[in-house]
């Protein structure tokens, strides 16, 4: 089973102005209310791939509800932990530029988080757990590496995408992948990444430190795979981006999707690659033949060694 994990899921209520206008009036006809969080999001593309996923996590009050009862629409089994919070409403403004207003995450109590503790303890082997989105400084760091530790010992394959200290402190464990993309993994080692060489010499630091999959994701110059057997660069199809949210998110389940199918990383990396972009080519997330679509048009060759050196 892969279990997805969002700490602070949210509804990302999203706005469509011609013009938007601070301070002023600003009427729009288009919006859209969607369960949002970077696991939530992994979950909603394994289903829409025909993979089945429990999505894991917090939630509250009416609008961890709409959360719930979104999910159980579209076929993604949820065991969230009930909080007396209500989730947060993120709000999201689509005009010439963007504008994003996010509301806090629940305070969690000990009791709240050893539930989720117990919930990892009971995974089977070769279960997935995926980590996603931010993980608040509320919580201590050593939480999360529990959790991590505990995967770790029962062999439950642990997927890491999420920034800042934290992620710092869980790649020192064995991750079975992490998608940091060039500037999160530049703050990993308080540097600026700036070109697909610099990319590779240090998601490589990280694959020696014991994380078995880095996929760096670099806008426009594509995304790179490095395990400690291949280095592969993977160029994006073409085409008009319509939304960047979740695109990272999509690929991450592409991968997840095709490796439990095949067991194959340079498949897997094809796949989620063409995932993400075909969520970033829709105003939602990608659907499995719009994937499908894009498989063919994902240029992946090796990053070779005369390369690094240049």
């Amino acid at each position: 089973m892969i279990y997805t994990c969002t700490i602070t899921p949210s509804i990302d209520y999203t706005v469509y102005v011609p013009e938007f206008e601070s301070g002023k009036l600003n009427r729009s006809e288009e919006v859209y209310y969607y369960p949002g969080g970077k696991g939530i999001n992994v979950s909603r593309v394994l289903k829409r791939l025909g993979v089945s996923n429990q999505a894991l996590g917090y939630a509250g009050g009416f609008t961890g509800h709409y959360i719930e009862e979104f999910l159980k629409t579209e076929g993604v089994a949820t065991d969230f932990i009930e909080t007396t919070e209500i989730t947060r409403i993120n709000v999201k403004i689509k005009a010439d530029e963007e504008t994003e207003l996010n509301g806090p995450g629940p305070k969690l109590t000990a009791e709240q988080l050893a539930v989720l503790t117990e919930k990892v303890r009971l995974m089977n082997k070769d279960d997935w757990f995926v980590l996603a989105g931010s993980l608040p400084h509320s919580i201590a760091t050593e939480y999360f590496l529990e959790l991590a530790e505990i995967c770790q010992a029962n062999q439950v394959r642990f997927v890491l995408d999420t920034s800042g200290p934290a992620l710092e402190s869980l790649l020192t464990t064995s991750v079975f992948l992490a998608k940091p993309n060039q500037q999160e993994l530049g703050e990993l080692f308080n540097v600026e990444i700036s070109s697909l060489v610099a990319a590779y010499r240090y998601a490589s630091k990280l694959v020696a430190k014991g994380t078995q999959h880095v996929i760096v994701s670099m806008g426009g110059d594509g995304a790179l795979l490095v395990t400690k057997d291949i280095a592969l660069i993977a160029k994006a199809p073409q085409g008009t981006v319509v939304n960047t949210v979740g695109s990272g998110d999509s690929l991450v389940s592409g991968f997840i999707a095709s490796y439990a199918a095949h067991q194959d990383p340079a498949l897997a990396f094809r796949y989620g690659v063409a995932s993400g972009s075909a969520t970033a080519f829709r105003s939602d997330l990608c659907r499995k033949e719009d994937v499908e679509l894009l498989l063919d048009q994902v240029e992946i060759y090796p990053f070779k060694e005369k390369d690094v050196t240049k």
